[in-house]
């Protein structure tokens, strides 16, 4: 009565399956049983399941239903005895953590597929000047004469750019650079 809500006069007499309505973790509809008796043999029966069932007020909750099956030894007759508990707060808790699961996959999925990208630190202006001209093509000394620096000052700021974006060549930061949208 606690638990389905029904009381002793509603239900007894009353098929089970009738009563409870109840659903596998799929949304299936199954025997509240867990097994269709008619087919099955005493020792295949199911000992244990989770099954969402409802309520009298049309509710749905999640019960643990454990079997224990005794057979008559005079009659050869078995009797069930089904033992149901409510796991609806353990159910909400199963679903949260893979649901934060999910989520943590999911970034760690996306920090792997970006973690070779990643900056450092912001390039400066200069800097990204330095990388779309090496970008086009054009020569170290053709730079370094367009911005007025010398070879040495160029040097220097491919060495900070490649600090930066943790890169070991210049085709490397402009690959790089490129990749994640800094240059076009």
């Amino acid at each position: 009565e606690r638990l389905f809500e029904y009381s002793a006069d509603e239900v007894v007499g009353r098929n089970i399956d009738d009563v409870l309505d109840a659903r596998d973790a799929l949304g299936n509809r199954v025997p509240a049983t867990g097994s269709d008796s008619s087919s099955r043999r005493l020792e295949d029966e199911i000992p244990n399941l989770d099954l969402e069932v409802r309520t009298r007020s049309d509710g749905r909750i999640w019960v643990n239903v454990s079997t224990i099956v005794f057979k008559n030894r005079r009659t050869g007759r078995r009797l069930f005895a089904r033992l149901l508990r409510d796991i609806s707060q353990h159910r909400l808790n199963e679903e949260l953590l893979n649901r934060m699961l999910d989520a943590a996959r999911q970034l760690v999925s996306r920090g792997q597929a970006l973690s070779h990208h990643a900056a450092v630190e912001a390039l400066s202006e200069q800097e990204l000047r330095i990388l779309k001209l090496f970008a086009e093509g054009r020569s170290s000394s053709t730079i370094a004469r367009k911005l007025s620096i010398s070879a040495q000052t160029l040097r220097n700021h491919l060495h900070h750019i490649n600090q930066k974006l943790r890169t070991h060549s210049r085709l490397e930061a402009v690959t790089h650079a490129q990749r994640r949208g800094l240059i076009v």
